[in-house]
């Protein structure tokens, strides 16, 4: 008997969520480089068509995939600002170099300049990123490690920002861990502890 007859017909949101574990263990498997939209419909079980009236393009279902495969990271809550900040850029070292951060710069790359699209990944939301950094920086200020004047999305995303960029502009495969103290000691903190006079110091 054949996958087609023992398999009952799915629709809707049923046949969406397996596109998307089929999407999401194809990327897994073979990185974004062997990533079709034929091979991910072969294991839904269902026909291109069925991708396409959902997704526009495979960098568009990447995306999507890429999202299901990635967890979201809980801030760190040390009680000190200078080790949540170095917890945070710590954390997404790892990921950014593990297979899954590989995957993470191959949807990058293959999107280019699609800003809209790139929102749509985890570590490149402007808004999740901020509100991670709010949380630790609101922390902070509550500690009386920062005045309420920090309390800024740009400023809590430059240290995050600075390690996207040495894996994005300067091509690293992973951040020695000196380049994370360095962002925090010489960049994040002394922005931090500059807004508002006086506080943290």
């Amino acid at each position: 008997m054949s996958d087609s007859t023992k398999r009952p017909r799915r629709r809707g949101a049923a046949l969406e969520e397996a596109i998307l574990r089929a999407a999401a263990d194809e990327l897994a498997g073979s990185g974004y480089a062997g990533f079709t939209m034929d091979r991910v419909a072969a294991r839904a079980g269902t026909n291109k068509n069925a991708l396409y009236r959902r997704w526009p393009n495979r960098l568009a279902l990447g995306v999507a995939a890429y999202r299901l495969l990635a967890a979201t990271v809980r801030p760190p809550d040390t009680g000190d600002l200078r080790e949540d900040a170095l917890e945070m850029l710590r954390r997404a070292n790892r990921h950014w170099s593990s297979p899954l951060g590989m995957i993470l710069r191959e949807l990058m790359a293959a999107a280019g300049g699609a800003t809209g699209l790139l929102a749509h990944l985890p570590e490149q939301s402007t808004d999740t990123t901020a509100a991670t950094w709010l949380t630790i920086l609101g922390r902070a200020v509550a500690r009386g490690e920062a005045a309420p004047e920090a309390l800024h999305p740009r400023v809590a995303t430059v240290a995050m920002v600075l390690l996207r960029d040495e894996f994005v502009v300067r091509g690293v495969p992973t951040a020695p861990d000196d380049v994370l103290v360095e962002i925090v000691d010489e960049v994040f903190l002394p922005l931090v502890r500059g807004r508002g006079g006086a506080a943290g110091s």
